[in-house]
């Protein structure tokens, strides 16, 4: 196969997902993640417990989409020269929900995504300051931060900086951000490693939470 058919297979490819991510329904919403983790921020003196009450929201509002408790756990991620800690709530596809943070001050890229995210900040700062501006902008608990497909920006966390993340888009796409530091950088394979098993264990959970529900409609149609 020639390589101006390796690149019109790639270009179809690529248009095919966007064309899916622009029409397919989503679980989850921007402004309903933000709400729910709203009504616990500020809370900086016991975050265990903060997130811990968010986790039960969303269960509640997202049941059966949400990872079981035993199939959880903090995580260290190293991406675009910044440190920090994520919760893996959700993951599929085209959509996750994950706690994120970090105890020390640090800063870096925020990468490139073909996926639109927005954070909730519950405790500490987030400093953001995005491609072709002059300044930056604090955001602080209680604050939505906007990060659009496609868009790059420098980011500064304080230490202390916890918040609730949603992501929506082609999830996949992320990941090599996500993996690139610790895999080429620090070498810690330990920590790509459990952020690649708690992806796939997500996934194949929500895969087979959404197949499921399709057969139990198509039964409900059939006897109706």
């Amino acid at each position: 196969m020639s390589l101006s058919s390796y690149i019109i297979l790639f270009g179809l490819a690529i248009f095919g997902i966007h064309f899916w991510l622009q029409t397919k329904s989503y679980i989850f919403q921007h402004e309903e993640v933000s709400r729910i983790a709203k009504r616990h921020a500020g809370n900086d003196k016991n975050i265990r417990a903060m997130f811990t009450k968010i986790a039960l929201d969303l269960e509640k509002k997202y049941p059966g989409h949400i990872l079981p408790e035993e199939s959880r756990q903090w995580q260290f991620v190293n991406a675009g020269g910044w440190m920090g800690s994520m919760y893996l709530l959700h993951a599929s596809l085209t959509e996750y929900v994950l706690f994120f943070g970090t105890a020390v001050d640090t800063q870096g890229h925020s990468g490139l995504y073909w996926a639109n995210i927005s954070d909730t900040v519950l405790a500490g700062s987030l400093r953001q300051w995005k491609d072709g501006t002059l300044e930056s902008q604090v955001y602080g608990a209680g604050d939505l931060v906007l990060h659009g497909w496609g868009e790059v920006a420098a980011v500064q966390f304080s230490a202390g900086t916890w918040m609730v993340e949603y992501g929506r888009g082609f999830v996949p796409s992320t990941l090599g951000f996500a993996l690139w530091d610790s895999i080429f950088s620090t070498l810690d394979f330990v920590s790509a490693s459990k952020l690649i098993a708690v992806y796939a264990k997500a996934l194949v959970r929500e895969t087979a939470f959404q197949v499921q529900e399709m057969i139990e409609t198509l039964k409900k149609n059939m006897k109706s």
